[in-house]
């Protein structure tokens, strides 16, 4: 009476899943149609009523050359509002990249790179130091000083109730004032 788990029967046929599929699918496509075609029209428009459309027949050829000063001077304003945004928005780039640096340094997770044990002499570790100003080896142990240990007095360890007996009454104290001197 031990059946193997089976796998529950979809709901919807392959047949039919794979009808709504492509019936989504072509929705979608009609939908992306759709909206390149509305993004094209409200372009058009827009230019149509920003940019109107030049009209130059049958104008003398002084109106024409100052329809041309006008038209060098509107785009010179317009270079100039490019150039100024352009600068702005590369101002706002390095600023916004500085910030980023800044919370980087912050967080702390700098990645320390593995440190590889070298090997370096005396004197070239000295040389890389001072530079070229150490020409002849240094012998360090020539310069080190030599100390010599003093023997520590050591007092003899008596028994301690000997010494407070030594030590009680004036003649103690008498001791003790005699010694400190």
């Amino acid at each position: 009476m031990s059946e193997a788990p089976s796998k529950p029967k979809p709901k919807i046929s392959a047949s039919r899943r794979l009808f709504l599929k492509t019936k989504l699918l072509k929705k979608a496509m009609t939908m992306l149609e759709n909206e390149k075609q509305f993004k094209k029209d409200e372009r058009e428009r827009i230019l149509a009523e920003r940019v109107p459309d030049l009209q130059i027949s049958g104008l003398s050829l002084q109106e024409l050359q100052n329809f041309c000063k006008q038209l060098h001077q509107k785009i010179d304003v317009v270079d100039e509002e490019r150039y100024d945004i352009a600068l702005k928005v590369t101002k706002n780039d390095k600023e916004i990249q500085d910030l980023s640096q800044k919370i980087f340094d912050l967080k702390g997770k700098m990645k320390r790179p593995n440190l590889r044990r070298v090997r370096v002499s005396a004197d070239a570790m000295l040389g890389a130091l001072l530079g070229s100003k150490v020409k002849e080896s240094v012998d360090f142990k020539a310069n080190l000083k030599t100390v010599k240990k003093e023997e520590e007095k050591k007092e003899e360890v008596t028994d301690w109730r000997k010494n407070v007996d030594a030590m009680s009454g004036m003649e103690g104290r008498k001791k003790l004032f005699n010694a400190g001197q």
